[in-house]
């Protein structure tokens, strides 16, 4: 269970301060140089998660680290902790169980730097599968909606204090795990304190294709914990993307990169000074609340983070009072860009032809109209599928997948 104490002193202190969160659990594993028996045997090697379970020890020690370093949040090492991904390892009944040791190894190493001055809180982390819906494929919204919710149960009962839905590729899996985790919190009684950061790509936008902007817009109605970026590139390459985060957002912001861009050889080389001065750059113009380092950084990177950000104030929360809308470009509706046009022609009511394609199955001339009217400069699309006669969430599913 959240506990309100903590959730409380968590908020206070980023109201007053650059928070810092952990370095890469996965870096810190593969530089232990563990063994196949350390990972249970040939089968279960690679499956950083199954530590939880069988080589504890370790996992502790590398938060621990963290924590000596300056980290004020230590990620639960269950990044890929969901039935799917442990799945493809034999593993995946166990789900919960890995996720809830996940937590309870960090909350038991937080529990031992706790003093009169500090607190060291837990993020729940979610990865993003390694299924996107809009991505991949392969996967329906309920079956990861369930996958979310098995991991996030996981890490809510082992005391995490919050959830952090990181790595997002797909706006449309961060949806399916806000869902589950929804519905999780009616379950509680509570609402459980969330956080989502995403991952741009150096062609300027996630794999599901929108841009930092387009991603918070489909986002900002949400009660979030904070929002931001991480993995992906190093700090340098996520310049303009924070910037324009930190422009529009309502809620706290992160910066978590990887230690640059891995070489050839897969090596991160961006050592712990650079890493630390372009972030403290990005602390100086005001633009970050929570800093911390994602693929390639180690300990190192986290302590002088933490030293470089200790007397920079957090950027001011302010947000915007726009109406804006997103697919995948964002769209605000404004002085500039009215009159708004709307499309009514993918709407049974709206249109005798329309109306006629769906009776007859005739999806993608459906979508031709849609295409047509965005041709014609339609920047919002009326789709309406309405008809008792016939199985209306079933046909919207077809028609959106085959319009988008």
């Amino acid at each position: 269970m959240v506990e309100k104490e903590r959730l409380e002193k968590l908020t206070g202190l980023l109201q007053k301060s650059i928070v810092v969160i952990d370095g890469a659990m996965g870096t810190s594993i593969q530089n232990l140089d563990l063994s196949e028996e350390d990972f249970g045997g040939q089968q279960y090697e690679g499956c950083n998660e199954y530590l939880n379970l069988i080589n504890p020890d370790c996992i502790k020690e590398i938060h621990r680290s963290y924590i000596e370093a300056g980290a004020n949040i230590i990620e639960t090492n269950s990044f890929g902790s969901t039935p799917i991904v442990l799945s493809e390892y034999g593993l995946g009944a166990m789900a919960y169980e890995i996720s809830l040791s996940a937590s309870k190894l960090a909350r038991e190493t937080a529990a031992e730097y706790a003093t009169d001055g500090k607190m060291v809180f837990v993020a729940g982390s979610i990865g993003p599968t390694t299924k996107a819906i809009s991505v991949t494929g392969g996967i329906t919204w309920d079956e990861l909606s369930e996958n979310y919710y098995v991991q996030a149960k996981g890490l809510v009962d082992g005391g995490s204090d919050l959830l952090l839905i990181e790595t997002s590729q797909d706006t449309l899996n961060v949806k399916a795990a806000l869902v589950a985790i929804d519905k999780l919190s009616e379950e509680l009684g509570y609402e459980i304190p969330t956080a989502v950061q995403c991952t741009i790509e150096t062609m300027g936008t996630m794999l599901g294709g929108q841009d930092i902007e387009a991603f918070y817009v489909s986002l900002e109605h949400r009660n979030l914990l904070w929002i931001g970026l991480n993995c992906a590139t190093g700090p340098e390459f996520m310049r303009d993307h924070v910037r324009t985060l930190a422009s529009i957002s309502k809620f706290p912001v992160s910066l978590v990169p990887n230690a640059g861009l891995p070489d050839e050889d897969g090596k991160y080389n961006e050592d712990p000074d650079s890493l630390a001065d372009i972030i403290r750059e990005y602390c100086q113009y005001g633009w970050i609340n929570l800093v911390g380092g994602c693929c390639g950084t180690v300990s190192e990177h986290i302590g002088k983070l933490s030293s470089v950000v200790d007397t920079i104030n957090p950027r001011k929360i302010t947000g915007r009072q726009v109406t804006a809308i997103a697919g995948i470009d964002s769209f605000i509706v404004d002085e500039d860009t009215r009159p708004v046009i709307v499309g009514e022609r993918t709407n049974v009511l709206g249109s005798r032809r329309f109306k006629r394609l769906v009776a007859e199955g005739k999806w993608d001339e459906m979508a031709e109209i849609g295409r047509a009217q965005v041709r014609g400069g339609a920047q919002i699309l009326d789709v309406c599928l309405q008809d008792s006669d016939r199985d209306e969430i079933s046909d919207l599913n077809i028609f959106l997948e085959a319009l988008t």
